[in-house]
């Protein structure tokens, strides 16, 4: 597209050009495992990355190929590649850049599945992971070293909802000439671009609200094509390699990290999207600056009721004045803070146990970012695995509920919070 179009006609139009035969609006659904050729030289290239094209959908497909230039145009980036899961995604960025023996700096209040990958699998790997608090810039710092290859941090802690300073953290990398990763999956591009704010990749579970119906599963890392590869930090893009002809990758600028991704990290480990999953998550995407705004809509009036009701401790909702995120919120997030965050109610544990009992509208659930409102108990499902001290320093208490706030009528939700809070002993 040669236009420099706004994001609500991105999502919509962006990597798609009209099938060439059927003349179809809609993106076909390319369910094929291969492609023909058109001559033994073509194969041969394709193969040898002299030439792009279509060949194995582990590789390449049609109907994930326009998911991934959709999402590289809203985000400002120069390509991306597509996961079978945003945990999928996450492994595969670290295995694209990443060998034995490296290290990565996260955030302690990183999504509790991530923290349980990097420092359990991927340690046994022969990884190491530092986490640190995202907004304790002099320890993060002084944690780089020769094998640092990374920062990663989320957009928005997951439960708590809570913020960091983009533009410092950025400043460090850049200074120490390591990648900046942003998981950006609950904020969305619509509502936060990280590559604005000096990310180098992002990465995102398309399960959550790109797809936004809680009917597949996908993961995508858009690269912003800014950062040099040619850093002997990253040996595996600086040294040739022999499988391609001792191709180096940093010799390809801004497509070399994607060439990468996709001719070792999905050839050899295999976690591509099927193209089903990113048919259903394009449809979904069409609508997410629609779905997005509805989601802040509705969480702004629930927080401000949970904020003032009786029997509620306290909100974790940084839109609120006093929030000890408010401030980056305002700076960082003008269009709204998002559905995710987190609250407790007096009496603790076994209060909170109570609300999550009986609700009724309200689903249970251990996923977000679905259409339907949802809740969970953070510190028993998608937090267990950590240990009390791990969960505490990511902001995790025994009674915290986390809430994920769908698309539903407003004034229901709240009804069915008020008639949960009643039947607390």
């Amino acid at each position: 597209m040669s236009k420099k179009y706004q994001f609500e006609t991105l999502q919509i139009h962006a990597g798609q050009k009209p099938d060439p035969v059927t003349k179809a609006t809609g993106v076909p659904l390319y369910l094929s495992n291969a492609f023909t050729f058109d001559s033994a030289d073509q194969a041969k290239n394709i193969f040898a990355l002299e030439e792009g094209g279509y060949f194995y959908s582990r590789l390449s497909n049609p109907t994930v190929d326009v998911l991934q230039q959709r999402m590289a145009a809203l985000d400002g980036g120069v390509g991306a590649i597509a996961f079978a899961s945003g945990t999928a995604a996450i492994m595969g960025l670290i295995m694209t850049v990443c060998q034995s023996g490296d290290e990565i700096i996260a955030a302690n209040n990183l999504y509790g599945g991530t923290i349980g990958s990097l420092s359990g699998t991927m340690q046994g790997m022969g990884f190491t992971s530092h986490f640190v608090n995202p907004r304790d810039l002099k320890t993060m710092e002084s944690l780089i070293n020769e094998k640092t290859k990374m920062i990663f941090v989320e957009s928005v802690g997951n439960p708590n909802g809570d913020m960091l300073d983009f533009d410092a953290i950025s400043e460090i990398c850049h200074r120490h000439h390591i990648l900046f990763v942003v998981d950006n999956t609950t904020p969305t591009p619509y509502l936060f671009r990280p590559i604005e704010h000096g990310a180098d990749l992002v990465v995102y579970s398309t399960t959550k609200y790109i797809a936004g119906h809680g009917n597949v599963m996908g993961g995508i890392i858009v690269d912003s094509g800014n950062f040099d590869w040619h850093n002997e930090r990253y040996p595996l893009m600086t040294t040739p390699d022999k499988a391609y002809h001792d191709i180096v990758y940093a010799d390809l600028g801004k497509s070399a990290f994607c060439t990468k991704a996709v001719a070792k990290t999905l050839r050899d480990l295999g976690g591509c999207m099927s193209p089903f999953n990113a048919y259903m998550t394009l449809l979904g995407l069409e609508t997410l600056s629609l779905r997005m705004d509805r989601h802040v809509e509705n969480s702004r009036k629930i927080a401000e009721f949970l904020q003032n009701h009786e029997k509620v401790e306290w909100v974790s909702y940084a839109e609120l004045e006093g929030h000890s995120s408010y401030e980056l919120c305002q700076k960082y997030f003008p269009k709204g803070f998002g559905g995710l965050f987190t609250f407790g109610v007096k009496g603790g544990l076994e209060a909170g146990k109570s609300v999550i009992n009986h609700i009724q509208l309200f689903t249970h659930v251990t996923n977000f970012a679905d259409s339907r409102s949802l809740l969970t108990h953070p510190a028993s499902t998608t937090h267990a695995q950590m240990s009390e001290e791990e969960r505490l320093a990511g902001g995790v208490q025994q009674g915290t509920i986390r809430i994920s706030v769908g698309l539903e009528n407003v004034e229901d939700l709240i009804d069915d919070l008020n008639q949960a809070f009643e039947q607390i002993d």
